[in-house]
């Protein structure tokens, strides 16, 4: 039978469907050092944001050669070495379609917090203060949104900045998506000069950021840069100096170079509409999360059990 370690935790429902299945889960988040002697004793890995699964651990895994699958309970797969996994034999999924949605509507969300200054207001409210005057702020509907990466979440996101009277304008690394009519593809430079509010749906995959200094002064005057993407993918050094210079009317992040994000500027900014990396963290997309990864347990066991192996995919 196998043996299960969920390392970040794990919607209970989907918990208690895999043990009622008869699978030996563990639920224990290790830390590096401590995991590397564990994996060894375990068939599949399942991860949230909080452990990273390097070369290391990769290694120590293929020790015993037990580790065959590793899930990834969201969409970015960032904190694991996917093509060394592979490489060594153990197979790698995660769960793009589950919070699609959640992260779009925390994008909308904060768009709207930005133009109608509820971010700050919020705090000067409970501080006893009135500046009324201070928040005049701008309508989202006819502004125009430039999504950059047109995957699942930029498409969801699309839809609701669609249905509130905005022009949504794209970029993608594949090019036009001629499927996905009413909203206009325009080359990177093109959509940063014409969109009031720039949204990235991008991963980072190292190296230089997608939006730094000379994307930044290619953007509209007073235009807002929304990131709930991953950490990296903003210069968040460029984007403060941006912010300070009035270059940009304002920002929002829910996810930063560095978490936690502590004694950080960016957070601290009046400009700016932070979240502790929350696009996820909805009740239906855990739910949705935790029925993914029951079902990719699952065809891999189905699988295993008929074919004695599955490919990597």
């Amino acid at each position: 039978m196998l043996k299960i370690l969920v390392a970040d935790g794990m919607e209970k429902a989907a918990v208690e469907k895999l043990k009622e299945m008869e699978f030996e889960i563990v639920e224990k988040h290790y830390e590096p050092e401590e995991l590397m002697k564990e994996i060894k004793e375990f068939d599949i890995l399942v991860v949230r944001s909080a452990t990273k699964v390097k070369k290391s651990i990769i290694d120590a895994a293929c020790e015993t050669g037990r580790l065959k699958l590793i899930i990834r309970g969201g969409v970015g797969l960032d904190n694991i070495d996917v093509d060394y996994a592979r490489a060594r034999g153990i197979m790698v999924r995660n769960t793009p379609n589950a919070s699609s949605a959640s992260v779009a509507e925390l994008v909308i969300g904060h768009m709207i917090n930005l133009a109608r200054y509820i971010h700050n207001s919020n705090i000067t409210m409970r501080q006893g203060q009135w500046n009324k005057k201070a928040y005049e702020g701008v309508e989202i509907c006819g502004k125009t949104l430039g999504i950059i990466g047109f995957g699942r979440i930029g498409r969801e996101t699309a839809k609701r900045a669609k249905a509130l009277g905005m022009n949504v304008i794209y970029t993608d690394i594949a090019g036009e998506l001629k499927e996905y009519h009413g909203y206009r593809y325009m080359d990177m430079d093109e959509l940063l000069a014409c969109a009031d509010f720039v949204t990235l749906h991008v991963p980072y995959t190292g190296g230089k950021a997608v939006i730094g200094r000379e994307e930044i002064a290619k953007m509209k005057d007073g235009a807002y840069l929304i990131n709930c993407a991953r950490g990296g993918v903003v210069d968040e050094e460029a984007l403060l100096e941006a912010l300070d210079a009035d270059k940009l009317a304002g920002a929002a992040l829910d996810v930063y170079v560095k978490e936690p994000a502590k004694d950080c500027p960016l957070c601290n900014h009046e400009k700016v509409s932070c979240t502790p990396h929350i696009g996820a963290s909805t009740m239906e997309a855990q739910e949705r999360i935790g029925e993914e990864i029951v079902e990719i347990i699952l065809d891999y066991y189905d699988g295993r059990k008929l074919n004695g192996c599955i490919e990597s995919f």
